[in-house]
């Protein structure tokens, strides 16, 4: 990725708590699934071994990929009241045509949750919707066409 990752202050948080889960009770979980595969003598043909040295380099490299995430990425601060312009950590209500309005969270695209109403700022909606101002069209394309959403409040 060229770009610095974007995290609002509550992802950094839920990360950060992930992050210490898993260099603590996760590390010694596996460190005990080990011991006991070990002890069942024979690796060449150990399942159980196998599958703890599996889940331990996964482990391991979450811990790496989380712990340059959070000292690269830009923690963007919880603002309140109206803000000028989408940015990351705004949330915007849009409408779409004849459409109800949808409200929207925009994160960085590890925080991204469409189901949560929060949406990417490197998604093509992201995209349309930064440094738009209320009132304005933001225009995004999608794989499914290009749809044209109207601000009606930015927060």
């Amino acid at each position: 990725m060229s770009e610095q990752p974007y995290l609002t202050a509550e992802g950094a948080k839920k990360l950060r708590e992930e992050l210490e889960q898993l260099k603590g009770p996760g590390r010694e979980e596996v460190a005990r699934r080990l011991r006991e595969a070990i002890e069942m003598g024979d690796l060449s043909e150990n399942a159980d071994y196998a599958m703890a040295k599996e889940d331990q380099a996964f482990l391991e490299g979450r811990i790496q990929e989380l712990e340059y995430l959070l000292s690269s990425a830009i923690i963007v601060e919880e603002q309140s009241g109206v803000r000028e312009v989408v940015e990351v950590g705004a949330t915007v209500t849009v409408q779409e045509e004849d459409y109800p309005p949808d409200t929207y969270k925009l994160v960085g695209a590890k925080e991204a949750n469409p189901r949560e109403g929060k949406i990417s700022n490197e998604s093509p909606i992201g995209q349309a919707l930064l440094g738009k101002r209320v009132g304005e069209i933001a225009v995004a394309n999608t794989p499914s066409g290009e749809i044209k959403l109207k601000i009606l409040k930015i927060e």
